[in-house]
């Protein structure tokens, strides 16, 4: 199965939500992602640890994917961006809530 394929199976099979806006998603309710060149898929799982988020993203058509996995405890985040200027993206935990959207700026 090739990168495309692969991706656009994740997105149908998970449903996606379209435009990187604040939300909260469900468990297993993927989320579409457009970083610019960049695009993918996230998704998370509840587990034992925490909320376990997996994104995948690709540059372009043919681009090779690449994934990182994250588990996320009640009140912290990551920052998903690429070296371009297209807006960064948060990705965080509020209690039982998994909040996406922009990042305002990228900091530590």
């Amino acid at each position: 199965m090739s990168v495309r394929s692969s991706l656009l199976a994740a997105a149908v099979t998970f449903a996606s939500l379209g435009a990187a806006h604040a939300n909260g998603l469900r468990p297993i309710e993927g989320l579409s992602i457009n970083l610019g060149d960049v695009s993918g898929v996230a998704y998370y799982t509840v587990e034992p640890d925490g909320f376990r988020v997996v994104t995948t993203l690709a540059q372009g058509a043919a681009g090779t994917p690449i994934r990182f996995v994250t588990v996320l405890a009640p009140g912290q985040r990551v920052v998903v961006s690429t070296p371009y200027q297209a807006p960064a993206l948060e990705i965080s935990r509020k209690g039982d809530e998994l909040l996406v959207r922009k990042a305002s700026t990228f900091s530590n």
